[in-house]
């Protein structure tokens, strides 16, 4: 067993495989490194704006995440298999599954379908939605978004059916606050650069509402989420992410985390749920789909870029964890 010096030696040294070294100050915080990874794609902003009696019916979208950030007035949210929730002025809710919902201005209202609604389309990613029988008003800005790195899938895939934070309730109710009212003001002016604007400020909401549920939810200390959490096992994972290609065995992670081989295997298997082989080819092939939708690669740069020895090894093994080939997989996304 090594001791803990040896370990933040080995955190602070030159990267393998890579000519950058990891500074001091570099996070080493597995968990903080799969928020990071929650940049958003692909996104579309709607501005709602509805009077009493109103109901929309939001259909799946898959690989997606929805979120609601109630601008003023109340509304209910229904997900099916969960209880129905009443938000209000700053609250924000988050359906991580991309899962069809209702919004309600009352849980007995009749809902309508989104694509049979007229929207004003103002630009490629931002809309707005007017509807109701003019009654009291609601305003809220609904998105849908996706996330192509694979820490962020594996994150998401924990969630429950929805996030739901009760702004004035947390500690951060001020900068909460002062986020949604900006959000608001680029939402109802959109400038040059407010579709920017609006994506940064939603990043910021959607990690804090993850780290809210976090921090709250005894799920959230379980599994992958709570492997990321241990300190070795977790490290192991943060060196499996960074270092995909490196030519990873059990002994050798074992040893950059200070543990005895059958210890660390054991522990890692308990806390992740596979084995840690398996773990680092599901993580290499999960890596390769992200940069096959990213980018051109030649199949056999890919390859080798993530340790495989030929072209035809690296395709079994994606088939094997994805599904599909890797050119079906870059003819998908074509």
């Amino acid at each position: 067993m090594q001791a803990p010096h040896d370990i933040l030696r080995r955190m602070n040294k030159l990267t393998p495989n890579t000519n950058q070294i990891c500074e001091p100050w570099v996070s080493v915080d597995p968990l903080g490194e799969a928020l990071h990874f929650l940049h958003m794609n692909g996104v579309m902003y709607t501005r709602s704006e509805f009077t009493a009696p109103w109901g929309l019916a939001l259909p799946p979208f898959p690989n997606r995440l929805m979120f609601h950030v109630i601008m003023s007035g109340r509304c209910w949210l229904k997900v099916e298999g969960a209880e129905a929730q009443l938000l209000q002025p700053g609250d924000f809710a988050l359906v991580p599954h991309g899962e069809g919902h209702e919004l309600l201005s009352e849980p007995s209202v009749s809902a309508i379908k989104l694509f049979d609604l007229p929207r004003e389309l103002v630009s490629e990613r931002y809309e707005i939605l007017r509807h109701g029988q003019g009654g009291a008003e609601t305003s809220m800005i609904c998105s849908t978004v996706r996330f192509d790195h694979p820490a962020a899938h594996q994150l998401l895939r924990l969630l429950p059916k929805f996030i739901y934070i009760e702004s004035w309730r947390t500690p951060h109710w001020e900068w909460i606050q002062s986020t949604l009212r900006l959000m608001a003001a680029e939402a109802r002016e959109l400038q040059p650069g407010g579709e920017t604007v609006i994506t940064r400020l939603a990043d910021i909401l959607v990690i804090q509402a993850i780290r809210a549920w976090i921090a709250q939810d005894p799920v959230a200390q379980t599994g992958w989420l709570g492997a990321l959490q241990d300190q070795q096992i977790g490290y192991a994972i943060l060196l499996i992410q960074r270092e995909p290609a490196r030519p990873w065995t059990v002994a050798l992670l074992a040893d950059e985390v200070g543990m005895s081989r059958s210890a660390f295997a054991a522990r890692f298997k308990e806390l992740v749920g596979e084995p840690p082989m398996q773990y680092v080819a599901r993580w290499r092939m999960n890596t390769a789909l992200t940069w096959l939708k990213e980018g051109d690669w030649p199949l056999g740069e890919l390859a080798d870029r993530l340790g495989y020895q030929s072209e035809a090894a690296f395709s079994r093994a994606f088939k094997r964890f994805i599904g599909i080939s890797p050119g079906m997989a870059r003819r998908a996304t074509a």
